[in-house]
């Protein structure tokens, strides 16, 4: 049976280390943030109570579908357009297209973004690639108004940094209940991780530095995998509740 994406795919590397899909995951924590339509995941109350699981879940079910046969693609793919019908249907109202496709347009960026930092600069044709890959993705969920090449998406993406965040209320609470869920260790550390992978329009909404301290040890990081360390630094840094899960990720 077909994959949904091909097993050389750039994507399944990106997707296939615990190491970049961590920096994907800080990267989005940060512009959820500050999406004008996150007031849709407090409304469910989930993203509050535990806002770890709530995006762990999401890039979760991401990476599940970029490692799956096409045809069981394709049923994630439907159960995510369920899953939010089900809480347009319980607010009354839709979420707006936008909403989605700003999440789908975080992946591609984070995607590309923390391969970089972690490995090597991608060539144009592998981040049309990572565009492609996420693109099919869009269609199936039926989004409207998605950029045709990596390049309209360069664009749009542009467009879209400079209209759909805005630091408000929900912004100032997430980032209180990120750092009541990792203690203040790891939510330096979080901090850290993203101001190396955001966009200038998120680092500056924030009020982040342009430097991050990170990027001092990142070269020692890089030494500790080639050494079979990283596995004890990731041990010492990250929430043991997501130990497993993280460690499951790695598959490249």
């Amino acid at each position: 049976m077909e994959n949904f994406v091909e097993k050389n795919s750039i994507v399944r590397q990106i997707w296939g280390k615990s190491d970049t899909v961590l920096f994907i995951f800080a990267g989005a924590a940060a512009e959820f943030a500050l999406n004008k339509a996150v007031d849709w995941l407090y409304f469910t109350g989930r993203l509050p109570a535990d806002p770890l699981g709530r995006l762990f879940s999401t890039v979760s079910y991401s990476r599940r579908i970029l490692f799956a046969k096409y045809d069981d693609a394709l049923k994630i793919i439907d159960s995510i357009s369920a899953i939010h019908k089900g809480v347009e249907k319980n607010r009354g109202k839709e979420i707006p297209g936008w909403a989605y496709r700003d999440v789908l347009f975080m992946l591609i960026h984070y995607s590309i973004a923390s391969f970089e930092t972690l490995e090597r600069k991608l060539s144009w044709q592998e981040k049309g690639e990572v565009f492609d890959v996420f693109y099919r993705f869009g269609k199936r969920m039926n989004l409207k108004e998605l950029p045709q090449t990596y390049a309209d998406w360069l664009v749009a993406r542009n467009y879209d940094l400079q209209h759909d965040l805005v630091k408000s209320k929900y912004t100032t609470d997430l980032y209180k209940q990120y750092k009541k869920h990792l203690g203040t260790f790891r939510y330096l550390v979080l901090i850290e991780g993203q101001i190396i992978v955001v966009p200038k329009e998120v680092r500056q909404l924030l009020h982040f530095r342009k430097f991050s301290f990170l990027n001092l040890f990142l070269p020692f990081y890089k030494l500790s995998r080639f050494l079979k360390l990283d596995e004890l630094i990731k041990t010492l840094i990250l929430p043991s509740k997501y130990k497993k899960e993280i460690k499951a990720i790695d598959v490249v």
